[in-house]
């Protein structure tokens, strides 16, 4: 349980850097404000120059951000449990048929 925990940790950390590095080249690119302009372009009434849908905060840095540690927080707690059962379950299995025996041989 402790080192599932910690790797799940570890990977929490990556894609919490991942996330951050995406955002801020994408950000970099305009990418974001050219799929906010889009929508607004689509959802505009025909003939107006404003209104529409705010797409613009869609992509702020504080919910994409926030988003990620949620999904990675709940992945930390997924990964954990679900490791521990695993572990529990083949631990069972492994008492119960005798688990695999491997005999090495030295070479001559």
């Amino acid at each position: 349980m402790k080192f599932s925990f910690v790797m799940s940790l570890v990977c929490f950390v990556v894609l919490l850097v991942a996330v951050v590095v995406l955002y801020v080249i994408l950000s970099g690119l305009g990418v974001f404000d050219a799929i906010s302009g889009t929508v607004n372009d689509l959802t505009r009434e025909q003939g107006q120059n404003s209104g529409g849908l705010d797409a613009g905060s869609w992509f702020s840095f504080v919910r994409v951000f926030g988003y990620t540690v949620l999904v990675g927080a709940l992945n930390v707690l997924l990964i954990t449990a679900l490791s521990t059962v695993g572990a529990v379950i083949y631990n069972l299995a492994a008492d119960l048929v005798g688990g695999v025996e491997v005999t090495l041989k030295e070479a001559e």
